[in-house]
């Protein structure tokens, strides 16, 4: 997809890629999946700041988490909207198997679990030693794999975590750095069928791909591929296709990748 507003939101849907750019008319651009021709634009009512988007397969819906207003926007595919609100400033976005939504709050180190219906159904408080989640996705096991890290912190990685959040069962990273095995800013994650992991390696601009026991495989996007900085992931596993959305303050643009 081409440059345009900065992107804070991919995710695929069916036959169709939706785009979360940072404004406030028009925000969700609708792409066609096999052309990626504009096929029209949606507009999220009553937003202020927009943090990340992911969509229901089952409900045909998307999720839009809005920091500013800490809420989250339910649209249907025609653009009717909810809101819903989450007490605490939610930053990325996934759907568990149940259909559930996860929704990741990195101030508080928290994951709250969403029903479809707005319900909160349960917070999960991370150990201490997660600083500042990014991202959250919940294994078909009940666990979650989360990534952390922020500028200052001194670990930077991505861990897998018990169903209840009291404990790190596996862990990648450590010392923030541009190593192999090294992360600076793990920001936002896929996860495959078979329980891969991709990390979206913002300062480095890379994407690392994680086994499921979270061993380093390889870089799946180096550096020379992105103009700017990774920092939001969908994966359609269907077409083994992986969409980035590469970021800067002023400009951003969605680069697709075949994995």
């Amino acid at each position: 997809m081409s440059d345009g507003e900065p992107v804070a939101g991919v995710t695929s849907l069916g036959e169709e890629i939706y785009v979360l750019r940072r404004k406030r008319v028009d925000a969700v651009e609708v792409y066609d999946v096999i052309s990626y021709r504009l096929l029209r634009c949606l507009t999220v009512p009553n937003s202020r700041g927009f943090s990340d988007m992911t969509s229901c397969a089952n409900l045909l819906c998307l999720y839009i988490s809005d920091q500013w207003v800490e809420c989250i926007h339910r649209l249907d595919l025609h653009g009717n909207a909810e809101q819903w609100p989450v007490s605490d400033a939610p930053d990325c976005l996934s759907v568990n198997a149940n259909h559930n939504l996860i929704v990741t709050c990195y101030e508080v180190r928290k994951i709250k679990e969403i029903s479809p219906r707005g319900e909160l159904l349960r917070d999960v408080i991370l150990p201490d030693d997660v600083t500042h989640p990014w991202h959250a996705i919940q294994l078909t096991s009940g666990q979650f794999i989360v990534c952390h890290g922020f500028t200052d912190d001194r670990v930077h990685r991505v861990c897998k975590i018990s169903s209840d959040g009291r404990h790190v069962v596996q862990s990648h990273g450590g010392q923030p750095g541009s190593d192999t095995g090294q992360y600076d800013g793990p920001i936002h994650l896929a996860v495959d069928d078979n329980e891969f992991v991709f990390v979206s390696d913002c300062r480095n601009r890379r994407v690392t791909l994680l086994s499921p026991t979270l061993e380093y495989v390889r870089q799946v996007v180096p550096r020379d591929q992105l103009k700017w900085r990774p920092v939001r992931l969908c994966l359609d596993v269907q077409r083994r296709r992986l969409y980035v959305a590469d970021y800067k303050l002023t400009a951003g643009r969605v680069v697709v990748f075949s994995v």
